[in-house]
């Protein structure tokens, strides 16, 4: 049975978010669009991209710290009051002068223990993880937005057969009381016929709490503007068909976001252990600079101001040594730590792809015994159902009782929810092995 409908719900009015445009609930949006919207808006999404933008800064500055110098210029003014050294005749003198001096320098390591090198392969690791934290957040909104909405689309079938059981209800009340004015029904009857019109209004009145419930926890995952309603088009999927596993797992071992980054960790280790033992050996740096000062007595003629400029600037050229002797065993406790923290990445990978093996193993598990369960659910949804009608018919008739018309709509109602979760159940299983095997959420 295929429900189609409108869903729509006017939520609490709140501020919206002033960074975000306000969308307008035109047309009932697909499940796609519903991801695109929360990929769009989600904080963790944006959190993401603000880590992987840092991420590729940092390796900027990696590269710019291996292959250009550092350059700084600066200039000081400052006057002297008392006695000071005269810089023309390197004697005494206590006349108020004017100094004014300038410099520019310039230096770059020509060998730190490779650290630049390492640095730059780290960093490229670094925006290699970032990445794949952006895709793995990715996933998860998507795949989170997905139950929501089925959540929705199975109350809303379930509404929508609940609505159906009340005008039923209604329908053989009626015809109950009118077979009661005519003698052929008892009054106790009509009573309990009565009663289970009260429940089903119980029933459908509960059911209309639990989708409007969902829809909400949907518009959140979707950052939804709170003062605008949420429609979605509601039109049952189809059973999605049957796919091959063959290549699933091995795509998954090779591609998926956690399981790289969990080896990306392992090699980011092993560079910072190297780059730990190699701060033991001697660094080389290449320095140069050119200054020079102007200066000014009280009282007294000076050179001119360009002159001076001219004449008391000096330039240097300087090729600096470090060598390392004794650094209170910080260095060895560095590559100590360095060496535990590889211990620890190795480790965190062999758990990791366990780890991915059994969901990848499981999700394809779920999904065929999903596929077999709605097999059975659709099968018993159809025999309940002709069940239904015929005693519908049956109770209008005055053929059976209505304690056993309530037996046979709960029988009724339950195969048909247990067919609807069954089908959801299967698309989103079906739907995470697609994912495993490279197909993204948003592109199913």
């Amino acid at each position: 049975m295929k429900f189609k409908t409108l869903i729509a719900i006017t939520l609490a009015a709140a501020p919206a978010m002033p960074m975000q445009a306000q969308p307008e609930a035109t047309a009932p949006l697909s499940l796609k669009q519903c991801m695109e919207h929360a990929m769009e808006r989600t904080a963790q999404l944006r959190i993401k991209r603000a880590e992987a933008d840092n991420a590729r800064i940092n390796r900027r500055e990696a590269i710019l710290a291996a292959f250009t110098p550092v350059v700084n210029a600066g200039t000081s003014a400052y006057y002297n009051f008392g006695r000071s050294i005269d810089p023309q005749t390197n004697t005494y003198f206590n006349t108020t002068s004017f100094h004014n001096g300038y410099e520019i320098s310039a230096g770059i390591d020509l060998f730190n223990g490779f650290s630049a090198v390492n640095n730059m392969r780290i960093a490229r690791m670094g925006v290699l993880m970032a990445q794949s934290e952006q895709q793995q957040a990715e996933a998860n909104v998507c795949l989170a937005v997905m139950e929501a909405y089925y959540n929705v689309l199975y109350y809303n079938t379930l509404l929508s057969i609940y609505t159906e059981q009340v005008g039923n209800a209604e329908a053989a009340l009626k015809v109950a009381q009118r077979q009661e004015q005519l003698g052929q029904k008892g009054h106790a009857d009509v009573l309990q016929m009565e009663a289970d019109l009260a429940d089903r209004r119980y029933d459908l009145l509960n059911m209309q709490h639990m989708h409007a419930d969902q829809l909400m926890v949907l518009s959140d995952l979707m950052l939804w503007p709170l003062d605008q309603p949420l429609a979605i088009d509601t039109t049952l999927p189809a059973p999605p068909a049957a796919t091959s596993s063959e290549g699933v797992l091995d795509f998954a071992m090779e591609h998926n976001p956690a399981l790289q980054r969990a080896s990306l960790s392992v090699d980011r280790a092993q560079r910072e252990l190297s780059t730990a033992r190699w701060q033991r050996l001697p660094k080389v740096g290449l320095y140069a600079g050119w200054s020079t000062n102007y200066f000014s007595y009280q009282g007294i003629q000076t050179a001119p101001f360009a002159n001076q400029l001219k004449n008391n600037s000096g330039e240097y050229v300087q090729l600096a040594l470090s060598i390392p002797i004794w650094g209170r065993m910080q260095r060895q406790s560095n590559v100590a730590r360095k060496r535990n923290a590889l211990t620890v990445a190795n480790a965190e990978l062999d758990q990791k792809r366990r780890d991915v093996e059994s969901e990848v193993r499981r999700a394809m598990h779920d999904r065929d015994d999903a596929a077999l369960a709605l097999q059975q659910a659709q099968r018993r949804a159809e025999v309940q159902n002709q069940t239904y009608a015929l005693n519908l018919k049956r109770l209008q008739q005055g053929l059976i009782s209505p304690i056993e018309f309530q037996t046979a709509s709960n029988s009724y109602l339950k195969a048909q929810a247990d067919a609807t979760s069954a089908l959801f159940k299967l698309l989103i299983k079906h739907a995470v092995v697609r994912y495993y095997g490279g197909e993204e959420y948003i592109n199913q």
